[in-house]
């Protein structure tokens, strides 16, 4: 018992280090002054904070973290709000049909955005969507719902049917019972949906990249981009201002995570 308890803890130290040693490396660079030729697994010996000053001025990280604030949070809210009513009829109703539905939705998720990229972007040409943060988030919400309605429908079938009948000997509807009795009881499900989705958008980089060209609208993703080009590569800034741009998804992160797990456990074992 002893060893196997040994070889998981190992195994779990190995993890830990292969998922932090990224974010050593990014700390390290954007620490460091430009130009050096120390080691890069060395810490430096003084922070070197005009890296950070530097990378908000040229990358314009400010209007970069507005836009990519405002896409997430209109996205994820709409994206959420449509998915949880999707998922409860097929959560509750356990027909032939809402099962086709169902599998249909599930394997949309193994569908890659950009191989309908040509068609779709000449749609958000004719309805005037480019350069236009509406439309990027419509785009977020219609291809993130597939995986919101997996892990709600998949928590909502864990919850008793019961309780769904005690509210309607009440008096309550079904999308009063929804929003009053049940979304409550799927806290985990939720704060799953706000991570795995609300980080996949904000670290998005290939709708904004292709309809948000325009200075103003350009998301945190899409500035950091201009620290690259063909003849020159400014790491440090590029390092600097990642580590900025990371902030809030970390913080959304800590602030759920004991939630987290519990929302993905009861999507998929569930579901």
């Amino acid at each position: 018992m002893t060893i196997r308890r040994g070889i998981l803890y190992g195994g779990l130290a190995i993890i830990a280090i292969a998922h932090l040693l990224p974010f050593y490396l990014l700390i390290v660079l954007a620490t460091r002054t430009p130009g050096s030729t120390g080691s890069v697994w060395a810490l430096p010996s003084a922070i070197n904070w005009p890296n950070f000053a530097e990378a908000w001025d040229g990358a314009n990280l400010g209007t970069g973290l507005l836009n990519t604030a405002i896409i997430t949070a209109f996205s994820l809210v709409g994206a959420t709000f449509i998915g949880l009513l999707a998922a409860y009829p097929l959560a509750r109703r356990l027909t032939r049909g809402n099962g086709a539905v169902y599998a249909v939705i599930v394997a949309c998720m193994m569908v890659p955005n950009l191989t309908i990229l040509v068609p779709l972007y000449r749609f958000m040409v004719d309805i005037n969507g480019v350069n236009e943060r509406w439309a990027v988030i419509l785009l977020h919400i219609t291809f993130n719902l597939p995986i919101i309605v997996f892990l709600y429908a998949g928590a909502l079938r864990s919850i008793p049917r019961e309780i769904d009948d005690a509210a309607a000997i009440d008096g309550a509807g079904r999308l009063r019972t929804l929003f009053t009795v049940l979304f409550p009881l799927l806290t985990p499900a939720t704060a799953a949906v706000f991570v795995i989705v609300g980080i996949s958008i904000w670290n998005d980089f290939n709708f904004s990249l292709f309809f948000l060209q325009s200075s103003d609208v350009k998301t945190v993703t899409v500035s950091m981009s201009s620290f690259f080009s063909q003849y020159n590569s400014y790491v440090e800034r590029a390092a600097a201002g990642s580590l900025i741009s990371s902030l809030p998804m970390v913080v959304l992160f800590l602030s759920l995570q004991k939630f987290f797990i519990n929302g993905l456990a009861a999507g998929a074992v569930k579901g």
